[in-house]
This record gives C-alpha cells, structure tokens and sequence, in this order.
C-alpha cells in the first residue's frame, strides 16, 4: 500500500508551487515542462519499485522518479522556451501561436501570406517568416510540418494545388533563412480541414491559411 501511494505523494510535491500566470491570458496554469515532468516522475518511480528487489523498492522508486522526471520535463522545457520566443517575435503579425502538448502550431492567414488565387508570397509573410526562422534555428531539436490549406471555392484540383504550393513557399522561404531543408515537411490539405463556415467569406477568409507545427525531435 505505501507503494502505491509513492508516486503520488512525488506527483503532489512536484505540482506544489509550480503553477504560473500565463502573461497572454492571466491565468493560472501547470507549465508543459511541469506536467512533462510531473508525468515522467510517476512512469519513472513504478518502473524503478518494479525492477528493484523488495528491500531497495523504495530506493529504487526514488531513483526512477528522479530520473523520469528529468526526461519528463526536458522536451516541454525546450519546447516552452521555443513557444515564448516565437510569441516575442510574432507579436503583432498576426500569426496565432498555439501550444498543443509538446507541439507548437503556428496559424498564417492568407490575408498577410497571399493574394486570391496565387502562390507567391506577399512581404509581409516574407519579413514574418525570417522571425520564424530565427526561432527555430535556435531551437533546432524540432521538426516543421508546413501546411497549406484552401477554401472550398473552385474545383478540387486547383485547391489541392495550390495549397501544395503554398506550403512549399513557405517552406523555401525558410530554406532561404538557412533552416535545414530535412526538417521540414510540406502538405496540401487543400479544403478538407476546414476552422470555419464556407457558406460565408469571412469563414473562406479563416479557411485560407498556412499553418506551420513544430514538433520535437523524437
């Protein structure tokens, strides 16, 4: 029984104190690298209990949550730093940053990226996208998966087209910044991963967009 109840009275000791107030929103909240390392103490103190002999158990369980929790949270620390980086030097283009677990999504709208019907970047997205790449230079134990994404006006063929083409503009532009070309990967989803209505222009105009996800290495 006080096995068992190890590993959350670490959990508890690790989440004590470590709450923070998100700057953009005010809120309270577990930072990633926390809950990362919150996590990887737990998995790391049930396998240190379980590969140690009955009389090093509760050394062994030490062992492990200490270990874990260092793996734990080392990637959603790296990733941290990254996410507040890019929202320093995003701040005012309008490009979304968005954190989702340990991946960092970054949301282009085609009003700063391209004109109607064109695959060629505007200088606005140009002079956004070298901030970018400053970023992720710096931070180079990730990957980008660069997305292009269309309305559902005109015919299939030309969407799915085009928006190949487009996250391959960004991706070149990139690749002009110096970030390696093998870690980056270019998708066309043209219209079929719709965030708004395209029965209305202003849900076209949401739909119209590149969206850029930074993962971890792994």
């Amino acid at each position: 029984m006080k096995i068992r109840l190890v590993p959350l009275a670490l959990a508890a000791l690790l989440a004590t104190g470590c709450a923070s107030t998100d700057a953009y929103t005010g809120e309270q909240k577990t930072s990633n690298a926390t809950s990362g390392a919150l996590i990887g103490a737990v998995g790391g103190a049930l396998i240190g209990a379980a590969s140690s002999s009955k009389s090093d158990r509760k050394k062994g369980l030490l062992i492990g949550a200490a270990s874990g929790a260092a793996v734990g949270g080392g990637i959603g620390h790296y990733m941290d730093q990254q996410e507040a980086k890019l929202r320093q030097q995003l701040a005012g283009t309008g490009v979304s940053v968005v954190r989702q677990g340990d991946n960092i999504q970054l949301v282009m709208p085609n009003s700063l990226t391209f004109d109607v019907g064109s695959a060629r970047l505007k200088m606005p997205a140009i002079n956004t996208l070298s901030g970018v790449a400053l970023v992720v230079q710096e931070f180079d134990q990730t990957d980008l998966r660069i997305t292009g994404h269309t309305d559902s006006t005109g015919s299939r063929d030309l969407n799915m087209r085009l928006s190949q083409e487009r996250a391959e503009a960004v991706a070149s532009e990139l690749l002009r910044h110096q970030v390696a070309v093998g870690r980056m990967n270019t998708t066309g989803a043209g219209p079929d991963q719709p965030i708004a209505s395209n029965q209305t222009s202003d849900g076209q105009a949401q739909n119209r967009r590149v969206e850029i996800v930074l993962t971890p290495k792994g």
